[in-house]
């Protein structure tokens, strides 16, 4: 995705409250070798680009004058009641150096499963979104999930994605957390519902 951007001079929160009124956005990119840059962008055209999903999680190319910047959206603020973005963050990326990026999960066979086609059971998605390692150019806009295979008393881990080339799951120590899991009727998920290795029966 494109994103257009103009250098920024003025600094302060007086800079910043004009330039809002004026119906733009203050932002800074930051970086690699080079120092930090101040911008601003279109106010209207930011707003509806960060309801875009591929924004948050796609390679974006900054343009400020005739310069060109494959950077990341990594931060912005918005207003806590009114529909107005107050700040954004762009870090520049180099094509051969690894980034960690939130990438979205897209789910599908649900309805085919036999959980739920077969055992009358729900799957319930435990994460909608999954850190991956990788070089920017092999970051995908998104990781599908597949859950036609999922019946009662099983679930899905992030082993068990599907991840193209050159990608690889970021857990911050969770061993191999849970992507999506099965729910009986009651609610109780298909790791509560299955009884501990070598646990007694329940008394009748």
């Amino acid at each position: 995705m494109k994103v257009v951007a103009f250098e920024r001079q003025a600094q302060g929160t007086g800079a910043s409250r004009r330039m809002r009124n004026a119906g733009k956005v203050p932002g800074i990119v930051y970086g690699g070798e080079q120092k930090p840059q101040l911008i601003e962008l279109d106010h209207n055209a930011l707003y509806h680009a960060l309801k875009k999903e591929q924004f948050h999680s796609s390679i974006l190319d900054l343009t400020v004058g005739e310069q060109q910047t494959k950077v990341l959206l990594k931060a912005f603020q918005v207003h806590p009641f009114r529909p107005l973005v107050l700040h954004v963050d762009f870090m520049r990326v180099a094509a051969d150096r690894k980034i960690s990026m939130k990438v979205p999960l897209h789910f599908k066979g649900a309805e085919e499963s036999p959980a739920v086609k077969l055992e009358g059971a729900m799957i319930t998605h435990v994460l909608n979104e999954i850190e991956v390692s990788c070089l920017p150019g092999d970051l995908p806009e998104f990781i599908e999930v597949d859950l036609s295979g999922l019946s009662k008393g099983h679930s899905l881990h992030a082993s068990d994605l599907k991840l193209p080339d050159g990608v690889s799951v970021v857990t911050h120590g969770a061993e191999n957390p849970a992507v999506a899991s099965v729910l009986s009727k009651g609610g109780e998920s298909s790791e509560e519902a299955a009884p501990a290795e070598g646990a007694a029966p329940a008394a009748p």
